[in-house]
């Protein structure tokens, strides 16, 4: 049995995580972290892992930036490893994760879904063969509620088509303080917020007559929890260093 601290329990993702968990027999939540230290489920609720004086296996984190710098502290004060979902992380945040990686194994994706980790792959592959001759454009579609644009998942989709390209491209966000042509050498990275969107990610390849789109929709929360919770398993007992969606997807 595998025991998770769950950071931003009482977060609609938190909510969905400890849903599917409550009905796991090979892991469970020992303690969830949230400002709203309301118990909604069974585990208790601290405000600060530093508060939680049981065991954890392992840390899960969908929950806030703020957030991070406590967790960081108690993953390396007692060698617990980390899955990092929490999007919006500034470059110093993400230089942090890297620093406690050298201490615990720790898991980090700005996107947990199996299916845009795919679409990752395709879009690197179309890039690859298409640099040069089709324009592309990145764009992300989200629920009103979300307070970070674009998406941690947009960016990632751009940093990982930049580091196919033989020349790199560099980042367009939105286009209506500059009245110029497109330039060849740009990825233009867009956000849409509205409703109840989950999340959708459409990478699209613009040539001379043609068009190649390649897209991800998201209907449910679900696929996200379903890869955090796979992530929790997968990392306990692992070396220390920095892992993602790769590590898990190379293993199915």
């Amino acid at each position: 049995m595998i025991n998770i601290m769950l950071c931003g329990c009482n977060g609609k993702m938190g909510q969905v995580i400890a849903r599917l968990l409550s009905q796991d027999d090979s892991a469970k939540i020992v303690c969830g972290v949230d400002v709203n230290t309301e118990q909604k489920n069974s585990f208790p609720v601290v405000k600060n892992p530093a508060e939680f004086t049981g065991h954890a296996d392992v840390v899960v984190d969908f929950s806030h930036p703020d957030m991070l710098a406590p967790l960081i502290s108690y993953c390396g004060a007692n060698r617990v490893p980390a899955v990092v979902c929490t999007t919006g992380l500034s470059e110093t945040q993400i230089d942090s994760l890297h620093t406690l990686a050298k201490q615990v194994p720790v898991f980090f994706s700005a996107n947990m879904s199996l299916g845009v980790n795919l679409l990752v792959s395709l879009v690197k592959k179309a890039a690859a063969v298409l640099e040069g001759k089709f324009d592309i454009e990145i764009i992300e579609k989200h629920h009103n509620q979300k307070i970070d644009a674009p998406s941690g998942t947009a960016l990632m989709i751009a940093d990982e088509i930049n580091d196919t390209l033989k020349e790199k491209d560099a980042y367009v966000y939105d286009r209506h303080s500059v009245r110029k042509k497109r330039d060849a050498h740009e990825i233009g990275i867009h956000a849409v917020r509205g409703g109840t969107i989950v999340g959708e990610h459409t990478v699209l390849f613009a040539g001379n007559d043609e068009v190649l789109e390649i897209t991800h929709k998201a209907s449910s929360k679900e696929v996200f929890a379903v890869g955090a919770i796979s992530a929790a398993k997968f990392l306990p007992g692992k070396q220390a260093g920095m892992y993602d969606m790769k590590d898990l997807i190379s293993l199915s």
